[in-house]
This record gives structure tokens, sequence and C-alpha cells, in this order.
């Protein structure tokens, strides 16, 4: 019979519940949890302090849920390396570990493909196939922790920025974060989190409401509904008016600086006027903008903007006090924006 209870899928709770229901003591449950995500052990047989018959029944019916990986790409120096990791049920998402100075940071995914449908981005073009668990979101950040431990390194960040839409999988989502935070378990710092999405508005607003210090990230690529509506096509829902609306008041009721993204298009989303239309909205906004040129993909046609139209565009909002960050591309020549190795894998 094959394990159906995967643990990464439970809270502390339900495992304490789970092995009470086995007649275990109620110690047990810390340190199987501890085992998982203190010692990130993807294997019962490391758990030492567990009496084997334990061992042998976890074995028998649970599974951890650590993810096999599929493929894996590295960039030439080193800095970036994205897996594909297979999924219970066959389907595959990507992960992304990126080495900076001082920060060890995994890209998760949430869903396996994406309903969104940004023209420009990989796992648009290939659809959506479903939600992800709490558990198997966890898992790729904890595929990674264990691979740094191995090197006397950790984890410092995690950025849900990966296949999916976090907020079209709010409760997975929520869950997997605070199942991270946990601080009897993997402990990590919630402003070493961030939340990226498209402009859920609704999801927005609940997020707001969580009591929580994460970073979110908004996906904005332009400042005007009728470019928007092309590049992100979730825009004809949740106009520009009522994703800024949003954003205003989850900074008025976390305190916490919101993150745009813009990925730099040539000819398409990098004339100065959208920089003037992208600094009219952040009137008033603790935010900061996160200039990101193009990663290409086969299914557009686009390319990344020319270092003659950024200096262009970075004057223009130097010019009203934009704060932002003109980012380096990280893994483009191992194809590592989002989608890009399932894609390679399905051809």
């Amino acid at each position: 019979m094959q394990p159906t209870i995967r643990l990464y899928d439970l809270d502390f709770s339900s495992l304490r519940s789970l092995l009470a229901e086995w007649g275990e003591p109620a110690y047990r449950a810390r340190q199987l949890w501890e085992w998982l995500y203190v010692h990130l052990a993807a294997d019962f047989d490391q758990m030492t302090n567990l009496p084997k018959p334990l061992r042998e029944r976890l074995a028998a019916e649970t599974t951890t849920g650590a993810l096999p990986v599929v493929d894996t790409a590295r960039s030439a120096g080193g800095k970036t390396r994205k897996d594909l990791l297979r999924l219970a049920d066959g389907e595959t998402v990507e992960a992304v570990l990126m080495r900076y100075e001082r920060r060890r940071t995994a890209c998760i995914s949430t869903q396996v493909g994406c309903a969104v449908g940004c023209p420009f981005c990989a796992t648009g073009q290939a659809g959506f196939r479903r939600d992800l668990t709490s558990g198997e979101i966890v898992a790729q950040a904890l595929y990674f922790a264990r691979q740094l431990q191995a090197e006397r390194d950790r984890l410092t960040n995690v950025v849900l920025m990966g296949m999916g839409e976090p907020l079209l999988n709010y409760e997975s989502s929520l869950a997997a974060i605070r199942r991270l935070m946990d601080d009897g378990g993997f402990n990590l710092g919630q402003r070493h989190i961030t939340l990226s999405t498209v402009g859920i508005v609704p999801g927005i607003e609940q997020l707001a409401g969580e009591d929580l210090q994460i970073t979110l990230a908004v996906s904005l690529h332009a400042a005007t509904d009728a470019l928007r509506d092309q590049l992100v096509p979730i825009n004809r829902r949740y106009r520009l008016d009522a994703l800024f609306e949003a954003c205003y008041g989850y900074v008025e009721r976390t305190g916490r600086r919101v993150s745009f993204e813009w990925a730099l298009i040539e000819g398409v989303n990098d004339a100065p006027e959208q920089a003037r239309a992208l600094a009219a909205r952040l009137v008033g906004l603790l935010a900061h903008v996160n200039l990101i040129p193009l990663n290409p993909t086969q299914g557009y046609s686009g390319s990344p903007s020319s270092n003659t139209t950024l200096d262009a565009f970075t004057a223009e909002l130097d010019r009203f006090h934009v704060p932002y960050t003109l980012r380096v591309r990280r893994g483009a020549e191992i194809q590592a924006g989002c989608g890009q190795l399932r894609q390679r894998q399905a051809r």
C-alpha cells in the first residue's frame, strides 16, 4: 500500500493529532516536527530518537513529501540553479536557488502552470494544471535548504515568485508561509519572505489583514490600463485604480513597503511616458520598483530593453524621485525565467 499521508501537508496541530491517534505520547510530535523542519530529515531512518516501531509505521503509512529532482540547470558561475521537481501525481514544478553575497534565496512555485496567461511568461504560455498543496510549496524550500545544509550553509530568503499565482491558491500559500515561519521548526523570519502577485485585489486585501510582516511584490509591468491589459490579462478584471487602492490599504494596515516588479521589454513598456505614468501612480505610496530586463522565452517575440532605453526610463524615475533598483538578470543562460525549464522538458 502506498503511503497516503504527506507530513509536509500537516501543520503542527494536525501532526500532533495524528500521533495521538496512533497512541504516541505528545512529545513525539515535537520530535518529529524538529526532524522535518530543523534537521531537514527526508528519511525516517535518520530520526534516531524515535522508536523503531514508530519509524516503521511512519514509513509504511506516511511520506515526508520530499520532492525528487527531474532536471537541473546551473548558470556558468554557479550562482543560480533551477531544478525541476516531480510531484506525487507526476506533475512537475520549478524551483530556483539564487546565491548572493549575503543571501541564499529560494524562488518557489505555488501552482502547476498558471491561469493568468501573461504572454511573455513561459508558465503562462503553458496554461494551468492545478494548485499545489501547502506541503508541496514547503517542500521546494526545504529541498534547497537541505542542499545548503550539506554545504554548511543555510537558506536565508524565500520568494513565492515561481510558477503560478499565490493569491489564486491563497489558503495553501498562506499555510506554507506560516509553516516556514514556525519558530519551533524552520524558523524563517517573516521579513525574509516575499509573496508576488499579478494584482489579485481581493487577495491583497485579505493578506493585509493576516498580521504578517512579509513583503508584498506586485508584478506591474505597465502603468496604464491599455498597456497592462495586453501584458497582464487579469488587469481587465482588476483595473489599476483598484489595484493601487488595495496597495495603499496594504501599506496602511501593515506598515510594510510594497515592491513593484517591472519586466522591461524593448519598445513595449520602456518608454519615458510609462515611467512618468508609474511615478504618478506611486505618489504618497511607500513603494520600491524593481526593474528587470525581460528574460526572453520561445513563445514571446519581445526582447530586453537596450541600455540606451534603460537610461531614458530610469532618468524619468530619477526626475520624480521614484526609488528603484535595476536588477541583473539571474540565470538567463539557463532559462531561469518562470516555466522555461518545464517547457524544455515538455518538448
